[in-house]
């Protein structure tokens, strides 16, 4: 069915392109690529996911935190004498090839999964694995919450107040737009702030809008849109495994997602789909010169918020990322939001996923009067969040959500299920 483009579906897809816009182009900034780039290469791998999954999975891609270490690597990032990182962006090709080499790692596990078929990778992970790997998504992220909201709690509560008032009492159009009001009312306070303490810090910086261009100038950056990636056996073997690893949160996300609308995505449009989606978008970046993309937990929240669940809301918010990639001053005014207006927003949207992981665990129905269940829960929780900043394996950084979906994957085949 056609969609049509209103003034309500475009304000629901900005309220997603907030949610998103911060981790994207947070990647590239701590590993010397181009933010505008990124920009781009996430509304455009979005649009790809879309079209590869028939338009059935409501999720953003973005900028993937799980590369960040082998990027810097590839950059040959160093200290200067001031402290500050610097990165050769004349490798950046050398990055470009590495992601396209992890985004065919993808589509190899989804032709795989194809043949192989979902119901046995449903029996490796079935609710007593995902719900509590869904909860341990959302409290992992909750720090970088807390720590946003912590530079100014007075502006963060006020932006949260507004965004639960709203998600509670509001009725209509207001009630599925919380988040991008509660932004904006964050701002306006962040504003009145500023100009009540003069003596404070400043909570708005105005100063990036007015040295940012109107037109990006990709071909200022090496591995811009103009410059053809190129292949190196070490690059490439520092990054390219990663995608193993993020197969497996991959399979987190999907679901994570599809308890949140209520609709089963392994099955349909299936799980070697979203899969492939997500290759296809890695290597999209990688041609263009962007980070690898992932699926986006942060507007998986503001799905479990705003209860819109509509793809095409998606199709919008990654419309409007290509359109700041491309514009810099409009991509520099989104910047001014202040940290804790963003902190307020996300403590509920991480808050919303880890509630949907318990969620899971409840509607599954399990026994937790059986050892079996309760070992299997504990060791992924605590796995999971106590490993939180990863930890590094042979030289390969694994992030504790991988740890954690591994082991209790193990331990729900090796326990038995009666004893």
């Amino acid at each position: 069915m056609q969609k049509k483009l209103s003034v309500k579906t475009f304000l629901l897809g900005f309220q997603h392109l907030f949610a998103m816009f911060g981790a994207t182009v947070l990647v590239p900034a701590l590993t010397g690529m181009n933010p505008a780039v990124a920009l781009v290469t996430a509304g455009l791998g979005t649009l790809v996911f879309h079209l590869i999954t028939g338009r059935k999975v409501p999720v953003f891609v973005g900028s993937s935190f799980a590369y960040i270490g082998a990027i810097q690597l590839i950059m040959e990032m160093h200290t200067d004498e001031a402290g500050g990182s610097v990165f050769n962006t004349a490798r950046i090709p050398y990055v470009q090839g590495a992601v396209i080499i992890a985004g065919l790692i993808y589509v190899a596990i989804s032709v795989i999964i194809y043949f192989i078929g979902v119901e046995r990778i449903r029996k490796i992970f079935p609710p007593v694995v995902i719900g509590p790997v869904i909860v341990v998504i959302g409290l992992t992220l909750s720090p970088t919450a807390i720590n946003m909201a912590s530079g100014n709690w007075a502006i963060a509560v006020i932006t949260l107040g507004i965004v639960i008032l709203l998600s509670i009492f509001a009725k209509g159009f207001f009630k599925l737009v919380p988040v991008l009001i509660g932004i904006f009312g964050g701002y306006l306070a962040s504003v009145a702030h500023d100009f009540l303490f003069p003596a404070a810090e400043k909570l708005i910086n105005f100063d990036p809008v007015v040295s940012a261009p109107w037109i990006s100038k990709f071909w200022d950056f090496s591995g811009g849109f103009f410059t053809l990636p190129k292949f190196e056996w070490s690059a490439i073997i520092l990054l390219a495994p990663i995608a193993l690893v993020t197969f497996m949160e991959h399979i987190g996300d999907i679901t994570t997602n599809g308890s949140v609308v209520g609709k089963d995505f392994l099955k349909d449009p299936g799980l070697h789909r979203t899969l492939l989606g997500d290759g296809l978008a890695t290597m999209v970046a990688g041609c263009v010169g962007g980070p690898p993309n992932t699926t986006y937990g942060e507007n998986t929240g503001v799905l479990a918020v705003t209860k819109v669940y509509d793809p095409f809301v998606l199709e919008i918010a990654a419309g409007m990322a290509v359109v700041l990639g491309l514009f810099g001053k409009f991509a520099a005014l989104l910047q001014t939001i202040p940290s804790p207006v963003m902190g307020g927003v996300s403590i509920l949207l991480f808050g919303m996923i880890a509630s949907v992981g318990m969620r899971t665990l409840a509607e599954a129905d399990l026994d937790f009067s059986h050892s079996r269940n309760l070992i299997i829960v504990a060791l992924i929780l605590v796995i999971g969040i106590g490993l939180s900043g990863g930890v590094q394996i042979f030289g390969v950084n694994f992030s504790g959500l991988f740890i954690a979906v591994v082991v209790g994957a193990l331990m729900n085949q090796i326990l038995p299920k009666e004893v």
